[in-house]
Formats: C-alpha cells, sequence, structure tokens
C-alpha cells in the first residue's frame, strides 16, 4: 500500500513537472513568435506601404475613368483593358509601344546582364593583388541611387557638352552623336549604363556561386587533363 502511495506521488509529480514544462516552452516559444514578429514589422510596414498599397491603388484606378482635373472618377469596369486591345481606342497605340520597347530592351539588355557579369566574377574569383579593391570598383556604381545615375549620365551623354563625344571627337571620331534622342543610339547608351549600374551586383552573385566550389574540384580536373573550358562548363 505504502508503495502504491509512493508510485503514484512520484506519478503525479513526474506529470506536474511536465506540464510546467510545457508551460514554460509555450511562454519561450510566445516570447520566439513575438520577437520574431517585432524584427519583421519595420519590413511588413515598408512592404505594406510600398508595394502591396500600390499595387491595389493601381487595380482600384484601373477600373475608373481615372482623371486628376475632374471631381468624379465613374467606375467602368474592364473597360479600360477592353481599350488595350481596341485598335481605335486612344491607350491602343501607347500601350504596344511601350510593350514593344519593354521587349527590345529586355532582348539586348538581358544576355549582357548575364554574360558580361560572369566574366568580371571569373576574373575576380582569381587571386592577384589588389582584387579586394577592384571588387570595390564594380561594385561601387550600384550603391548609387537611380536619380544620380541619370543624371551623371544625362550629363555624359550629352550631344553638345558630354565627355563621351568630348572623348569621341579627341580620337577622331564623330562627336555629334544624339545618344539620348535618336535610333538606335538611344538603345545603346539605355542598355550600356543598365549593364554598368548592376555589373558590380550580378557580378558578386556570380563570385559568391563560383567561391562555393570547391577548389579541389578544379585541381581535379587539370590532374584529369581537362581543358580551360571543360571545367568551367
Amino acid at each position: 500500500m505504502a508503495a502504491d502511495t509512493v508510485g503514484t506521488a512520484g506519478s503525479t509529480a513526474v506529470a506536474a513537472d511536465r506540464k510546467a514544462a510545457r508551460r514554460g516552452n509555450s511562454r519561450g516559444g510566445k516570447r520566439d513568435d513575438l520577437a520574431a514578429w517585432l524584427f519583421l514589422a519595420p519590413y511588413l510596414v515598408l512592404f505594406f506601404a510600398f508595394i502591396a498599397a500600390p499595387i491595389v491603388l493601381g487595380l482600384w484606378i484601373s477600373l475608373h475613368s481615372w482623371d486628376f482635373t475632374l471631381p468624379n472618377k465613374p467606375f467602368v469596369g474592364l473597360g479600360n483593358y477592353r481599350d488595350l486591345i481596341d485598335p481605335g481606342s486612344v491607350s491602343f497605340d501607347p500601350f504596344w509601344d511601350s510593350m514593344k520597347a519593354t521587349g527590345i530592351f529586355t532582348v539586348l539588355s538581358v544576355p549582357l546582364l548575364l554574360i558580361v557579369p560572369l566574366g568580371v566574377a571569373l576574373v575576380m574569383n582569381q587571386r592577384f593583388r589588389g582584387r579586394t579593391v577592384v571588387r570595390a570598383v564594380f561594385f561601387a556604381p550600384y550603391v548609387l541611387g537611380v536619380a544620380v545615375v541619370g543624371l551623371l549620365w544625362r550629363f555624359l551623354l550629352d550631344t553638345n557638352i558630354g565627355a563621351i563625344n568630348s572623348i569621341l571627337g579627341a580620337l577622331g571620331l564623330p562627336d555629334s552623336t544624339a545618344w539620348l534622342s535618336s535610333l538606335p543610339w538611344a538603345w545603346v547608351a539605355l542598355v550600356g549604363v543598365t549593364v554598368w549600374w548592376t555589373l558590380g551586383f550580378n557580378a558578386v552573385i556570380f563570385l559568391a556561386g563560383l567561391q562555393d566550389i570547391s577548389p579541389e574540384l578544379f585541381d581535379a580536373a587539370k590532374v584529369d587533363g581537362a581543358s580551360s573550358w571543360q571545367p568551367f562548363r
């Protein structure tokens, strides 16, 4: 009988300890969840303020005849979207011209945004003196804001006083190219500036992947007689 009493008391104590541990874990889990949400809060505020809210507002505006100069903005449903495929509407030509321009820019820029940074990453992955400085120089343009990049290259590419045309003239080349207002030079300027601006960031992404590859694999490839191209492939 005494043994049963002791066993029951022990079981009760163990059960109580388990309940206390569960309560402690639950409280600790809640504190961890609260801390996680507090860390996420600034990002969530910015996300909803600058991404989610503008998307919802844009969809709302697209369903109305929106004119800031008029007090009333009547609901038109999908009328604005129908105008985009109606050749007789005033929105048809501007919309499809913009889509064409987007397609051209994508076709011209995406290959360069992959090939050029990859080549730079391969160079930066080599061991040579001043490698850190070279990496910083290539990455530096990416930290510039859009407005700064736009103003800088607008001055450099100016037809009359731009540094680019001045350098071309000093080399005996045509120095009156309208880089910003004539085709195809406007495309050359736009794609070139985009590649220059994002080169450092894209190269760092490629470099991180290259550095994750064990050097032993390259050494083994050399021992096996692989060419310079085969390990890269």
